[in-house]
C-alpha cells in the first residue's frame, strides 16, 4: 500500500472509494504548538507537535472489517453501513488494528503488546501506523484556527441535534481548512495519552464529540477518557503516521 503523502490544500476533496482502495489517503500536518488544559484539575501546558501524516476521516467500518476480517457488521450486503465509521472499539482493539494495518501495507508495527494483552510498548521509530497522541488531535482538528470549533457545528459535524440519533458516512460534512472530516462529531476518537496514571491509572484520552454528543460536547478542547478496553456505540479511531524527519526519540512503555 502507498500513502499519499502530500499537504492537505494539495488533496483532492474527499472520495469515500479511495478510503476502500489500496492508496490509503493520508494528510501531511505541518508543525505547530498546541495549548492544552485540563478543566478537572485547573492546569494548562503547551507541547510542540512535529509534523505527522493523519488520515481524512475516521476509520471505517468497511475498512476494519477488511483488516481484522472480524465480518461482524456484515457490510457485503449494506454499502452504506460500510462508509460508516467503525465504533464498539476498545483502545486495544485501535493499537491491534494499527499493527494488522502497518502489516498489510509493508510498514512496520508501531506496537507491541505485551504477554498479558495490555502493556503496549511504542517504537517512536517505526513508520507504521499509529494513535494520534492528543497534541497531534487537538492540532490536526483547529488546523491554524483558534475557537473552539473550527465552522458552524451544523455544517462540520454530527452529533444529537442532526445525526437523527444513529452514526452517519464519513466525510459527510464540510472539512477543517486542513482537508480533514468529522474532527467533530460522529464518533469519539481514542488517542494514544493516558489520562491520569495517578488518578485513574490506564485509562486513555479520547476527543472530539459523537452523533450522540450535545453540542457543547463538540469542541476542539473537549477532553474523554475511559479505561483501555472500553467499547461503546459512538466511540472509534483515526489513523496517524510519522513523518521520518519526526520521528519519536525513543520508544514509550506504559
Amino acid at each position: 500500500m502507498r500513502v499519499n503523502e502530500v499537504f492537505a490544500d494539495e488533496m483532492e476533496p474527499y472520495d469515500r472509494r479511495k478510503s476502500q482502495s489500496a492508496s490509503y489517503p493520508m494528510a501531511q500536518i505541518p508543525a505547530g504548538c498546541v495549548h492544552l488544559r485540563d478543566d478537572r484539575k485547573k492546569t494548562a501546558w503547551m507541547a510542540e507537535v512535529g509534523s505527522f501524516l493523519l488520515a481524512p476521516v475516521p476509520v471505517t467500518r468497511g475498512l476494519y472489517d477488511a483488516i481484522v476480517r472480524t465480518e461482524r457488521y456484515g457490510i457485503e450486503e449494506d454499502e452504506v453501513l460500510a462508509e460508516c465509521p467503525v465504533t464498539d472499539v476498545s483502545w486495544l482493539d485501535a493499537i491491534r488494528f494499527c499493527n494488522a494495518m502497518s502489516r498489510r501495507s509493508g510498514f512496520k508495527a508501531c506496537y507491541a503488546i505485551g504477554e498479558d494483552g495490555e502493556t503496549v510498548a511504542f517504537d517512536g521509530q517505526a513508520d507504521g501506523y499509529r494513535l494520534p497522541t492528543e497534541a497531534e488531535w487537538q492540532h490536526a482538528c483547529r488546523a491554524g484556527t483558534d475557537g473552539y470549533r473550527y465552522g458552524d457545528l451544523d455544517e462540520i459535524a454530527w452529533y444529537r441535534d442532526n445525526a437523527g440519533g444513529a452514526v452517519r458516512i464519513v466525510g459527510g460534512k464540510l472539512p477543517n481548512p486542513w482537508g480533514l472530516y468529522d474532527m467533530l462529531g460522529n464518533v469519539w476518537e481514542w488517542c494514544w495519552d493516558v489520562y491520569d496514571a495517578q488518578v485513574y491509572g490506564a485509562y486513555r484520552i479520547f476527543r472530539g464529540g459523537s452523533w450522540a454528543e450535545e453540542a457543547r460536547g463538540c469542541g476542539a478542547t473537549v477532553r474523554r477518557r475511559s479505561h483501555p478496553a472500553f467499547r461503546i456505540d459512538d466511540l472509534g479511531f483515526r489513523l496517524a503516521r510519522s513523518c521520518p524527519e519526526s520521528a519519536f526519540s525513543d520508544s514509550i512503555y506504559i
